[in-house]
């Protein structure tokens, strides 16, 4: 590695994290040489166990000798010449605005996004984020689909960007870990009916999570989920897609009615609906497979 000491934030050379906004970052370059920053080496390292490409790192002095580690494996995969700059507390809170626990930035290279059809060719439970923009419910959304075995993570084109620093660094780096693509690209009209007819098209049964005159009981759902040996079942669900929407409104109206159930989550003392993040995390463990 080679390590920079930086004088000023206003050093061209850490552009990247002082003057650039996120969707900036996303969109300069892109497709080839479009970035995002990862925050904090668990967020880091998860990204480059992945194959993630570093382009630099920002890290905050008295954390440097710690993440030796760290850039031993960037040296062993990138090679030697991938910049250190090296920056004091004060102005590394000067750039990000607040204090970092673990006082590491790094400038990583988007990758190509997989297809929808790729992402899903071997899995048998997947999970959807309509529209939500929420930098926090995404990364909560994402860690919860890892720790409970979800498949893989959709995204439709109106959510926000699960490589966002807020969100990869709420989701613990499993943001790298999870298959997610986004369904229909950055064609807004393309969901719901579009993205709905490939699910279906894949063969997955589609569940909207939110509250109608007709949805079942997320127990009555989970049922349909369990083999019944000796016959079959025709209500048995072999593929399973589950549908969240954003803060507030939920799953639009057309989503509800293109899907093929409406699923609720049983709740008391009148409380008619939970944040999207703890309602996932609901869903995601009452559906695990049995073997989980």
């Amino acid at each position: 590695m080679r390590t920079i000491p930086i004088g000023s934030i206003d050093d061209d050379r850490i552009e990247a994290y002082t003057h650039l906004t996120e969707l900036q970052l996303r969109n300069r370059l892109e497709p080839a040489k479009g970035l995002f920053i990862a925050e904090s080496p668990k967020v880091i390292t998860r990204a480059l166990d992945a194959g993630v490409e570093p382009i630099s790192f920002l890290v905050e002095e008295p954390w440097l000798e710690g993440m030796g580690g760290l850039f031993d494996q960037v040296d062993g995969s990138f090679g030697p010449d991938v910049p250190v700059y090296v920056a004091s507390p004060e102005q590394l809170r000067a750039i990000t605005g607040y204090r970092l626990h673990r006082g590491a930035l790094a400038a990583m290279r988007r990758w190509p996004l997989p297809s929808v059809d790729q992402v899903c060719r071997d899995a048998r439970r997947v999970a959807v984020m309509e529209n939500i923009v929420d930098h926090t419910n995404i990364g909560a959304l994402m860690r919860s689909a890892a720790a409970l075995g979800v498949d893989a993570v959709l995204v439709t084109p109106s959510c926000s960007d699960p490589l966002y620093r807020r969100a990869a660094r709420v989701s613990m780096g499993t943001v790298f870990q999870v298959p997610w693509t986004r369904i229909g690209g950055d064609d807004r009209h393309y969901w719901p009916v579009q993205g709905l007819e490939d699910l279906h098209r894949l063969g997955f049964t589609t569940a909207a999570m939110a509250l109608s005159d007709d949805s079942i009981s997320l127990d009555d759902l989970t049922a349909r989920l369990l083999p019944r040996s000796g016959s079959t079942d025709p209500g048995h669900i072999d593929r399973l897609a589950l549908i969240f929407g954003t803060e507030g409104d939920g799953l639009s109206r057309q989503t509800i009615a293109h899907c093929d159930l409406t699923v609720r989550i049983p709740m008391s003392h009148q409380v008619d609906s939970l944040n999207v993040a703890a309602s996932s995390a609901v869903a995601f463990y009452a559906t695990r497979p049995l073997h989980a």
